[in-house]
């Protein structure tokens, strides 16, 4: 599980791309620590992967074909840089929402309103996804625990303070961007449930 409390981001060192497939090797900051271990989960963009190898802060990662067609890890390339999150321990401090790190979808930035004190980023509101999507709710976007606002009926917004900006990718983020979303499971299953109620109901 993870927090949504992006902890900085890592650079990609290479990609080994095959079938359906890429492997990823990236490089840590000093702050992520070197205790890694095979088998761990971090997310990378907020997408869940497992450690399959590590040198320090060298640290290598597997992406299959239905990690590459719902994120936007398949876009990556060398010099790229990753918001990562090491997972959460039991005990920690838990200052966004927890997340699971499977992302269903990529969402594509829309507008972009910058001052010397705030960003406001938009988003597309996918149909499909509309009933999970409201004002005030939770949203993962990569990785990223944010609140929406400002929602209608095509968009969203969130609004980042400046430790985010410099924290994240969203510092260097530009109309067009892809960007993973996951959204609020909580919000899913109410919303899913109370859906399936009214239903039953109706029948």
């Amino acid at each position: 599980m993870f927090t949504g409390i992006v902890q900085g981001t890592a650079e990609v060192l290479a990609i080994e791309p095959a079938d359906q497939f890429i492997a990823l090797n990236l490089e840590f900051p000093s702050s992520a620590g070197t205790n890694f271990a095979h088998g761990a989960s971090i997310a990378l963009n907020g997408t869940c992967l497992t450690v399959r190898q590590f040198d320090g802060s060298r640290v290598w990662f597997d992406a299959i074909a239905s990690t590459l067609k719902l994120t936007n890890l398949g876009e990556l390339t060398a010099g790229s840089r990753v918001n990562f999150e090491r997972a959460a321990k039991i005990g920690d401090e838990i200052g966004g929402h927890l997340m699971s790190g499977h992302i269903i979808d990529t969402v594509k930035i829309t507008a972009i309103e910058r001052t010397d004190t705030n960003c406001c980023i938009s988003f597309e509101r996918p149909a499909k996804y509309v009933r999970y999507l409201l004002d005030k709710g939770f949203v993962g976007l990569n990785g990223c625990s944010l609140t929406m606002t400002d929602v209608t009926d095509e968009t969203f917004s969130v609004w980042l303070i400046p430790e985010t900006l410099e924290r994240t990718l969203f510092g260097q983020a530009q109309v067009g961007d892809r960007v993973n979303l996951e959204i609020d499971p909580q919000t899913q299953a109410i919303v899913d449930t109370v859906e399936s109620y009214l239903t039953s109901r109706a029948l």
